[in-house]
């Protein structure tokens, strides 16, 4: 099973500051296609926003997305992982604590940031790797 430094080997780490409009952090997140960022402060973690954010806590409490800042509607209790830890472990720690983002750490700084998508499609492509070796040496035998 592969540690998450090697799948972030392949990822980049997109963030924004606290002190972002919920709208500029919903733009940002549209232009990069992703449904979460981490909120850096100083190269410090100090939240995620998501989607689910946006909708729980903007969208249903009618707050202005371009008045309200991410600082105030940022998921704060994070479950993160560190960068030795694998795959499996890392999908477990998620389905532990219900959520779908993963912030990465090495020695207390982000090494990076993964979904259970991610993890997911990881996992499709080590499989599917190790069929087409399967493959190949039932046919060469």
């Amino acid at each position: 099973m592969p540690r998450l430094k090697d799948i972030l080997r392949r990822r980049f780490v997109s963030s924004i500051a606290p002190g972002l409009t919920v709208a500029e952090a919903a733009r940002r997140m549209t232009e990069l296609n992703v449904g979460a960022i981490l909120v850096l402060e100083n190269g410090k973690l100090c939240g995620v926003f998501s989607e689910r954010d946006l909708m729980r806590r903007v969208v249903v409490e009618r707050l202005d997305p371009e008045k309200t800042l991410v600082e105030n509607v940022m998921s704060t209790v994070l479950a993160t992982a560190d960068e030795d830890t694998t795959a499996e472990q890392a999908m477990e720690l998620m389905v532990q604590h219900k959520c779908r983002h993963l912030p990465v750490m090495d020695e207390g700084a982000v090494a990076g940031f993964l979904s259970m998508r991610d993890l997911m499609m990881d996992e499709i492509e080590r499989k599917t790797e190790e069929l087409r070796h399967m493959r190949n040496y039932i046919q060469s035998s």
